[in-house]
């Protein structure tokens, strides 16, 4: 078994590191005699399905987000080849932080404190934290276990389940001495994957953008809500996946950014992404967006998606829905941009069917900021004693959705467009 692990790490920092040559070969090759695995197998944990094929330099340039010009994800797995480093959002945009979880415990209070928030990312790092319990106790009561304390951080975000679903399903068929190696790879596997999601999700809305461009001067002005972006999934992001992309291959855009109260998701983290990216933006007071649409500035909108219904239904940041409103009646496009790993396909009423997370009062009556010393400090915004009500999502009803931006294209918002795409959900 350790022998497995050292091989399983090796090649995991190859693949990391994209040195695909005699030493990535050998590696593979002794893993799939060790683990008795097809090869490609082994090669899903480490690039994502399909998607270990030589690229082109140019397309190796656009991968990993930028930070000071630095590539960066916001998740990865450490060099010792066990615990797992992310990027703290609470700490941003003041202070740039990373912070490394080394136990189930600490993935969890990743999740449940918003250390780690978007539904890829929070499906990436449960799915890395039951790698961390089985690493600590491969028992089958401990993977039980686990299981549930990771599935109740986060109720609303679909990919939570999805990610620990298919984790459990990987790991109880195997003996418990197998199980911590078959942890890590498939939590690799879901990086990689979503990673790969994400870019195809771009290169549809890229479409968009560029049919925009082509009939009209300027820049493209998009609105956003929340942060969709590569904080919110494990690279690219889904809503800001065809704003980069756009922009990189030399589109003038311009993007509209939601504050997005109560936590700022918006001008806190997305106008940190774009600003790092070097992608032109200005951040908006949430209510500004029908203002700006009434008025001819907003060409299109993206945004993302926390559970997405059979039928098409968005559920999303507390305030998409009043974006799609206003969008609806100024005749201004709106998409929602999805992995399908997002889409709930046993729900088919979001409104009446998905649960709606309730935070913290906090939230609403105090705000993050900096003082004039510098110091980064929270503040009371609202009248003491006076109650605050914080639901973190609502519901957007499909027929206020332009199109599903999907890794498979975009479809219509509704149960005969999304199978359009999705086929083998049909007798699901």
């Amino acid at each position: 078994m350790n022998i497995i692990l050292r091989q399983l790490r090796q090649f995991h920092a190859l693949a990391r590191a994209r040195h695909f040559g005699r030493a990535a070969a050998a590696s593979l090759a002794t893993l799939a005699q060790l683990m008795r695995r097809p090869r490609s197998s082994i090669v899903d944990a480490a690039r994502g399905r399909r998607h270990f094929q030589r690229r082109s330099v140019a397309r190796r340039r656009m991968e990993s987000m930028k930070v000071d010009g630095k590539p960066w994800r916001p998740i990865w797995l450490e060099a010792d080849g066990s615990s797992v480093g992310i990027i703290d959002q609470t700490r941003l945009p003041f202070a740039f932080e990373t912070t490394r979880l080394s136990s189930e415990a600490e993935a969890a209070h990743a999740i449940r404190a918003m250390l780690v928030r978007g539904a890829p990312l929070i499906g990436a790092t449960a799915a890395y934290g039951m790698a961390l319990a089985m690493r600590a106790d491969p028992s089958d009561t401990n993977l039980a276990g686990a299981y549930e304390r990771l599935f109740e951080t986060r109720p609303t975000a679909i990919n939570l389940g999805w990610a620990l679903d298919g984790m459990r399903r990987r790991l109880a068929p195997l003996a418990p001495a197998e199980r911590e190696a078959a942890a890590y790879a498939r939590a690799a596997e879901i990086v990689e994957e979503d990673v790969e999601i994400n870019r195809r999700i771009g290169a549809h809305g890229l479409e968009l953008i560029q049919a925009i461009a082509a009939r009209k001067p300027g820049p493209v002005n998009i609105l956003t809500h929340c942060n969709a972006g590569w904080l919110a999934t494990c690279d690219w992001g889904t809503a800001t996946s065809p704003m980069y992309q756009a922009h990189d291959a030399g589109i003038a855009v311009h993007v509209w950014v939601d504050e997005t109260r109560p936590r700022n998701q918006g001008s806190h983290l997305t106008a940190w992404e774009l600003h790092n990216h070097g992608v032109p933006h200005t951040v908006i007071v949430d209510n500004a967006g029908g203002h700006l649409m009434q008025r001819g500035q907003v060409d299109i909108c993206f945004t993302g998606t926390d559970r997405t219904t059979a039928t098409g239904d968005v559920c999303n940041k507390i305030g998409t829905y009043l974006k799609a409103l206003a969008a609806a009646d100024n005749g201004v496009p709106f998409y929602v941009c999805l992995p399908s790993p997002t889409i709930d396909w046993t729900v088919r009423d979001g409104v009446r069917e998905i649960p709606i997370e309730e935070r913290s009062a906090a939230e609403v009556t105090e705000v993050t900021g900096i003082a004039p010393d510098g110091a980064v400090v929270q503040t009371r915004v609202v009248s003491p004693g006076s109650p605050a009500a914080n639901p973190a999502f609502d519901v957007t009803p499909a027929r206020l959705v332009t199109g599903l931006v999907t890794e498979r294209g975009v479809a219509e918002a509704s149960e005969a467009g999304l199978l359009g795409l999705f086929p083998e959900r049909g007798s699901s």
